[in-house]
């Protein structure tokens, strides 16, 4: 990811309902949501207000649509925004790897596996 990127990105986030419906996208996982269940986690929004919104973080590459019948689901655009969080963190330790490990042990906690979860 360049600065270009990275900046549209933030600016994407900066506002409340969009960094909402990407944490909510996140936790959706790779399947998605669609638009009218993404409208009613964000309080009951109108389709217009979530097609701003959603439109917008498209643009920003943090999401992707697709059709399925006649929904539109979207998903959290990953790549991306792994893209960001290496972005942000590709210069940090600069040979002191003790200043990245707080946030690389956060990050892997946040994948382990459920307790309980088989492995396909």
């Amino acid at each position: 990811m360049d600065e270009k990127q990275a900046l549209d990105a933030f600016t994407a986030l900066s506002q409340e309902t969009r960094l909402r419906i990407v944490r909510f996208l996140v936790a959706a996982g790779p399947q998605g949501s669609a638009a009218g269940e993404i409208g009613q986690a964000m309080d009951g929004a109108s389709s217009s207000r979530m097609s701003f919104h959603l439109s917008h973080l498209e643009q920003a590459g943090l999401v992707i649509s697709r059709r399925e019948g006649r929904s539109i689901i979207y998903s959290a655009a990953y790549p991306a925004l792994s893209g960001l969080v290496e972005f942000l963190m590709r210069d940090c330790c600069q040979g002191h790897p003790e200043v990245c490990n707080p946030a690389v042990a956060a990050l892997s906690s946040c994948c382990e596996p459920a307790k309980g979860a088989s492995h396909a």
